[in-house]
């Protein structure tokens, strides 16, 4: 009974936690012209709220609780009765945590970053709304508010990466990344089709349900689960539709920290974890995941070494992480994937932050190889940028180090393969990011005189989110110590009753010796400590820049263009379509549909011309048609009776 109490009592707080991110957007709207600049500190106060409704749920949700209730019945036929709802556990909490902590950062970071900025008040909308529809998608009960969620962000992400639209390349990246992400969620709508006509609901308590009366790998649960990571990987940005996410650069730095690191991009990984009922049932799905996520990860880095655009590197970054939680969840590792989610969302947003107050001090520089020497004018970003490139490079005591150590066990545990491949990607991954962080920071200034005297640290309200995510990105894998160190994994001890279910499909994954553990540890930190050697050899000693990229050659310029992805694409499906297009513009529209119009037109215009030589304003004549006609009617009533 105290238990129900209690739940009760959270149902007011959790319905208005996505409410006050939907009133700034309406009062930010509607309102910022007048407001100007304090609609960037009312949409941050939006934010700022409904995260400490978030603390609040977080201390007050009873322990292995679920606050699942209806707002309002939707649609209803028959048996099926599909309803507006919440669902409020442990694995929503953590990301409704993780959207609205960091989200309230990158507002108030905002505010100092566009602050010159013409559409400011309209920026600050954008925000507001990306957080409200990206916090639908987290407390959903069911797949098809998720959907709404999902659909909301994509929406957003258009709005926010196209948001310089005057640049017809920004764009073209806006347009790009809500098309591709088109792709992913037609595979999510049909698995919608799927399970709610044969598992006769979308709420997430329904199609468990269903789905466990059915046999492991059911050719069913094995299509549900392939067509929901077609979803996840468009929103995820997975080979193969993962070109979308670097092109995203071209919204403000800001948009990139958002997009990145705590909200959009991570919704495909919530979205598997929250099915990982589903997917521990079809073991061929998991394995689709793992080698996809395996190799989105590694190819993603290698491209990343080669990239000078200081964004583009962080991006890059950004899909090879994201390819290494998919391994985790494709291994059936669901804590230790939310795990990384959470550390990488503070070093990877404090990285996209860090590259914002450069771009910012160089006045909109961002090519790598124009600067140097910048930790002597903007101290503050240098020392918390150096400590999001030791967190995402593996390096203890740093947050990165345990979550993705965390990952490489897994892997070592189950599949020696992918931990050779994921420690190969993390390896890469410490030496690009050393890489840029010495050729930012380090050695002598390259850029223009112009520049250099344009040069000044950031204000208050871009350093204070970048000293805030430097401390957790430092502090935040004390969360999830490894069993050598601690007894207690407060991280996975927290999220054990989301995954319960899965286990009984999956087995208690395999716990290695403490020996090994301290093994593996040692070899991922000699790996990131190699990689930072190398870059150090590279960038500090040797004093290396990078070449102009008309002077790029060999396998280096394949990696320096991407290997040519975009072209390929363009060559093969984009262009192929344009041409089916114009064929289908020629036979179908010009000769089929234009026929038909062209043809009722003329036979309208031929009756009508015919008909009105009728019209004669002669008196006799129309008394002598009136005659006929009434013959005529006369003659039919006979013969009819007859």
């Amino acid at each position: 009974m105290d238990n129900f109490l209690e739940l009760t009592n959270l149902i007011t707080p959790a319905s208005l936690l996505a409410l006050f991110p939907l009133l700034g957007f309406f009062v930010t709207a509607l309102f910022g012209k007048q407001l100007k600049h304090a609609s960037g500190w009312i949409a941050s106060g939006m934010i700022l709220v409904s995260f400490l409704i978030s603390v609040y749920l977080f201390l007050n949700l009873p322990a292995e609780s679920v606050l699942n209730f209806n707002l309002m019945d939707w649609m209803k036929w028959g048996t099926v009765n599909l309803s507006f709802g919440i669902l409020i556990d442990h694995l929503s909490i953590v990301m409704l945590l993780v959207v609205t902590g960091i989200g309230f950062l990158i507002h108030l970071y905002s505010i100092g970053y566009m602050h010159h900025d013409e559409g400011f008040s309209r920026f600050f909308s954008y925000l507001n709304l990306f957080i409200f529809f990206m916090l639908v998608l987290v407390m959903g009960n069911s797949y098809l508010v998720m959907f709404i969620g999902w659909e909301g962000v994509g929406l957003c992400s258009y709005l926010l990466i196209g948001f310089w639209f005057k640049n017809d390349s920004y764009n073209d990246a806006a347009k790009k990344a809500f098309i591709m992400n088109r792709i992913g969620d037609l595979g999510f709508l049909v698995a919608m089709f799927f399970m709610l006509f044969y598992f006769g609901g979308l709420d997430f308590t329904t199609v468990n349900a269903a789905a466990q009366t059915l046999p492991i790998n059911n050719m069913l649960i094995v299509a549900v689960t392939l067509l929901l990571f077609v979803g996840a990987m468009g929103k995820s940005a997975q080979i193969p539709l993962y070109t979308w996410l670097p092109d995203a650069m071209a919204g403000p730095t800001p948009v990139s920290a958002l997009i990145h690191a705590a909200t959009m991009v991570t919704a495909g990984i919530y979205m598997i974890c929250r099915s990982n009922i589903l997917f521990a049932m079809a073991p061929h799905t998991m394995d689709v995941v793992m080698w996809v996520g395996v190799a989105t990860s590694l190819f993603a880095a290698v491209i990343g070494v080669k990239q000078n655009d200081i964004k583009k590197v962080l991006a890059y970054s950004t899909v090879s992480q994201l390819g290494l939680m998919f391994a985790a969840l494709g291994m059936g590792a669901f804590e230790s994937g939310m795990f990384h989610v959470v550390t990488h969302a503070f070093f990877k947003a404090l990285l996209f932050l860090g590259a914002g107050s450069v771009i910012h001090a160089m006045g909109g520089e961002q090519d790598v190889r124009q600067m140097g020497g910048l930790r002597k004018y903007i101290k503050i970003t240098a020392i918390t940028f150096l400590i999001g490139t030791i967190a995402i490079s593996g390096i203890p005591p740093l947050a990165g180090f345990f979550s993705k150590d965390e990952i490489l066990a897994a892997a070592y545990n189950s599949h020696k393969e992918v931990w050779v491949l994921l420690s190969i990607s993390s390896m890469i991954t410490a030496f690009y990011m050393f890489r840029v962080f010495f050729l930012t920071f380090s050695s002598s200034f390259r850029g223009t005189e112009e520049q250099k005297h344009h040069l000044h640290e950031s204000p208050w309200t871009m350093t204070v989110p970048l000293t805030i995510l430097a401390v957790l990105a430092a502090f935040a894998g004390l969360l999830g110590l490894p069993a050598v160190i601690s007894q207690t994994h407060l991280f996975g001890a927290y999220l054990k009753p989301v995954f319960e279910g899965s286990k009984a499909f999956l087995g208690e994954a395999h716990e290695a010796d403490h020996g090994t553990e301290l093994m593996l540890m040692g070899i991922a930190f000699l790996a990131a400590v190699i990689s930072l050697g190398v870059a150090w050899n590279f960038y500090i000693s040797s004093k290396v820049v990078p070449e102009p990229d008309s002077e790029t050659k060999g396998f280096a310029k394949w990696v320096a263009n991407k290997f040519y992805i975009d072209e390929f694409y363009t060559t093969v499906i984009v262009k192929p379509i344009m041409v089916m297009s114009d064929i289908f513009f020629v036979l179908i529209d010009k000769l089929i549909v234009d026929l038909i119009v062209m043809a009722a037109a003329w036979i309208v215009g031929f009756t009508g011309k015919t008909i009105r030589l009728v019209q004669t304003g002669n008196t006799g004549l129309y008394i002598f048609l009136m005659v006929i006609g009434m013959m005529v009617l006369m003659f039919i009533q006979l013969v009819y009776h007859a």
